[in-house]
C-alpha cells in the first residue's frame, strides 16, 4: 500500500510533495495511523486522508500522532485526518480478534508475526507469565494457538485492562488470568514459577528482571525485549550476563531476534534466553 499510496496522490500533489509523502504507517483493525506527518503537508492532510478512505473501503478512520508513545502508559496522541473520529477498533491478526482504542491502549501490530514467533516456541502444557500485558496480544495468541497449561497477564493501565478482559470473552479463552496492577507489587505475590516470561515492555524491561527471576525456575525462557543500536548488540548480551550475574543467576542467550526498525539503525529486538 505504501508506494500505491504515491500513485494515488500523483495528480493530487506535486513533486516535491510526492517526495515528503510518508511511506509509513500502521493499519490496526479498520484505523489507518501515520507516525511521522510532515508539517509541510499540514494543508493537504484532509486530502490525503480522503484519498485514502475513498480508495481503501476497509479503512473507516485516518489518523496522525501529533505525539508519540509517552506517559505512564505508553500511549500516543492523535489527530484525525479524515473518516470516523471513533478510536476503537478491532484488529485480526494470528487467529484472533483485539479490541482496543488506538489512542488509549500500548499496541503495536508490527509485533504480529513477532507473537506468532513466540507462540510457535511454546510446548505443551507451559505455565507463562506476560508483564506488561496491555490488551493481551500476547496472551491471546498464545492461547489461541499453542496448548499452554495457564497464562497469567499484568498490566497497570486499568483501560488495557478493560480491553483486555473483553477480548478474553471475545475470543473464548479459559486458560489466560488477568491482573490489573504494577508488576513490582503483583509479580510476588504470584507464589509459583513459570516456564516462560515474556516482557514487552520496550523500553526498561531490563530493569524489572529481577522480578522475573523470582518466578523462574531452571530451565525458564525469558524474552526481553529492547530498543538498541545495531551497534550495542553485543555489547547489550553483555549488559545481559551482567545482570543475571549480579542477581546470581546462571543464564544462556538463545538469541537475539530483531522485530521491528524504529529509527535508522535502531532496532525493537527480543533476546531470548534461558535460566540455567
Amino acid at each position: 500500500m505504501p508506494n500505491r499510496l504515491k500513485d494515488l496522490l500523483r495528480k493530487k500533489l506535486t513533486k516535491k510533495e510526492l517526495a515528503i509523502t510518508p511511506s509509513s504507517f500502521d493499519i490496526v483493525g479498520n484505523i489507518l495511523i501515520f507516525s511521522d506527518f510532515p508539517k509541510q503537508l499540514s494543508n493537504k492532510e484532509k486530502m490525503i486522508g480522503n484519498e485514502i478512505l475513498k480508495n481503501y473501503k476497509h479503512i473507516k478512520a485516518v489518523f496522525k500522532k501529533t505525539k508519540k508513545y509517552s506517559g505512564k502508559y505508553r500511549t500516543p496522541k492523535l489527530k484525525l485526518l479524515a473518516g470516523e473520529k471513533n478510536k476503537e477498533t478491532i484488529h485480526t491478526e494470528n487467529n484472533i480478534r483485539l479490541k482496543l482504542n488506538v489512542e488509549k491502549v500500548y499496541f503495536s501490530q508490527r509485533l504480529s508475526e513477532e507473537r506468532r514467533r513466540i507462540s510457535r516456541l511454546v510446548k505443551n502444557n507451559e505455565a507463562i507469565l506476560t508483564m506488561f500485558s496491555g490488551a493481551a496480544p500476547y496472551p491471546a495468541t498464545i492461547s489461541k494457538n499453542t496448548r499452554a497449561r495457564e497464562i497469567i497477564g499484568i498490566e497497570i493501565n486499568p483501560i488495557a485492562h478493560k480491553y483486555a478482559l473483553e477480548n478474553l470473552k471475545l475470543n473464548k479463552i479459559r486458560n489466560v488470568k488477568l491482573i490489573l496492577g504494577n508488576v513490582k507489587n503483583e509479580v510476588p505475590r504470584l507464589k509459583k514459577k513459570f516456564d516462560r516470561i515474556i516482557m514487552p515492555l520496550p523500553r526498561g524491561a531490563e530493569n524489572f528482571l529481577d522480578l522475573a527471576f523470582k518466578v523462574a525456575k531452571k530451565g525458564t525462557i525469558i524474552h526481553l525485549y529492547q530498543f538498541i543500536n545495531e551497534e550495542e548488540f553485543e555489547a547489550t548480551k553483555q549488559k545481559l550476563k551482567n545482570i543475571c550475574n549480579k542477581n546470581k543467576i546462571n543464564c544462556k542467550i538463545l538469541g537475539l531476534v530483531r522485530c521491528g526498525q524504529f529509527s535508522p539503525r535502531v532496532y525493537r529486538v527480543c533476546i531470548d534466553f534461558k535460566v540455567l
